[in-house]
C-alpha cells in the first residue's frame, strides 16, 4: 500500500491584513466586462482598461511578509 505524500510550503511568507485578494478580484474583473459590454453596446472603438476600472491599492491584502512564527500545521498545502 502506498502512502500518499505531503506538501508543504517551503517558506513561511502570509498576507498582511487579509488572506486573500479573491472578492476584490471578482468585483474589479465584474466591473471590468461590464463596462466592455457597455462600450460594445455603445459602438465605441477603445476598449476601457483593467487598470481603468480598478485600483490595486483599494485591495484588502497589502503585500507579503515573512514570519518566522508560522506554525507547523498551517505550513501544510
Amino acid at each position: 500500500m502506498k502512502n500518499m505524500s505531503r506538501s508543504y510550503k517551503k517558506h513561511p511568507y502570509r498576507g498582511a491584513c487579509a488572506d486573500s485578494e479573491k472578492e476584490d478580484k471578482r468585483r474589479a474583473n465584474r466591473d471590468f466586462r461590464r463596462n466592455v459590454k457597455d462600450a460594445l453596446h455603445h459602438g465605441k472603438e477603445i476598449m476601457p482598461l483593467l487598470c481603468e476600472v480598478s485600483d490595486e491599492y483599494n485591495f484588502a491584502k497589502d503585500g507579503k511578509y515573512y514570519d518566522e512564527d508560522f506554525e507547523k500545521k498551517k505550513m501544510r498545502k
